[in-house]
């Protein structure tokens, strides 16, 4: 019998703690730290924006971490029409060693640098996955609605052995909002990881994009959507970088909840566009 995510609609919700706000430019690296306002050995997270966007587009989602006690950096780099991969998976690990060696407020914040983890949207959950291989400080990787980057992460995640957790569009979901393959690099990850897909959450609904992208028809922000996959994120980090038992199901492949569905095995496979003849399934 698969685990019941029965917490989601708590973790959906803001955490207990008051939330800080700051610069992470002073350290020489554009873009936003939110934490905690105090709190001793934290788990820290890099989060990596989508492709034609910056940090303002996520700032409920990193305030909404920090109030359940994770401290957030985030670069707000390659931010263009053209940007570099590479160079913003090599940014994501530069703040996550800023997060994990940096004073943070006025001494009553620190974090343990056995308690680091990637989080990205987008062109930044395919950067997290770039950034954590062979990356021995990361512990956890969430890729939310991650597309395609170059070099490739559905390549990349052959190599990661650490625990992942990817969200996927929705069957109802449109095609048009959601480009790249997270099934496909859910399926190919080498450790273990949680593929979970959100009733008719798709990636262009989950930052908070701004009235005027609306308008344009270059954004489609749905609360919904972004309520349902910051309590997924929140209780799998919790689980795993706060090492939090009572959030184990978040962690679980095979766990259900509301609007919430997780593939693994056959289903899986059909959803990267595999079949037994063209996928691991064939012994020959």
């Amino acid at each position: 019998m698969s685990a019941n995510l029965k917490q989601l609609s708590d973790l959906s919700n803001r955490g207990p703690h008051h939330v800080m706000e700051g610069d992470l430019g002073y350290t020489g690296l554009p873009g936003k730290v939110y934490a905690p306002a105090k709190g001793r050995d934290l788990p820290a997270v890099a989060f990596g924006h989508d492709w034609r966007r910056d940090i303002s587009a996520y700032e409920s989602t990193l305030r909404h971490l920090a109030s359940w006690g994770i401290v957030v950096v985030a670069p707000d780099t390659e931010t263009g029409l053209n940007p570099d991969h590479r160079g913003f998976a090599a940014d994501l690990e530069t703040a996550l060693q800023i997060a994990a060696g940096v004073r943070i407020g006025n001494g009553n914040i620190t974090v343990s640098p056995n308690k680091l983890g990637l989080v990205g949207h987008g062109m930044g959950g395919g950067a997290a996955v770039l950034s954590a291989v062979d990356n021995e400080k990361v512990g956890a990787v969430a890729a939310i609605y991650p597309s395609n980057v170059a070099p490739s992460a559905v390549e990349a995640a052959r190599n990661l052995f650490l625990p992942g957790l990817i969200i996927g569009p929705g069957e109802d979901a449109d095609a048009l909002f959601s480009p790249g393959n997270p099934a496909k690099l859910a399926y190919n990850w080498a450790g273990k990881a949680a593929y979970r897909t959100v009733k008719k959450g798709d990636q262009e609904g989950f930052s908070e994009d701004s009235l005027g992208w609306r308008l344009l028809g270059l954004g489609k922000s749905d609360r919904k959507n972004q309520t349902t996959v910051r309590g997924l994120v929140t209780g799998f980090l919790l689980h795993q970088l706060a090492d939090e038992k009572k959030y184990a199901a978040f962690s679980d492949p095979e766990a259900s909840g509301k609007n919430v569905e997780s593939l693994t095995g056959d289903k899986l496979a059909k959803a990267a566009g595999l079949s037994r003849d063209n996928s691991a399934f064939s012994l020959f």
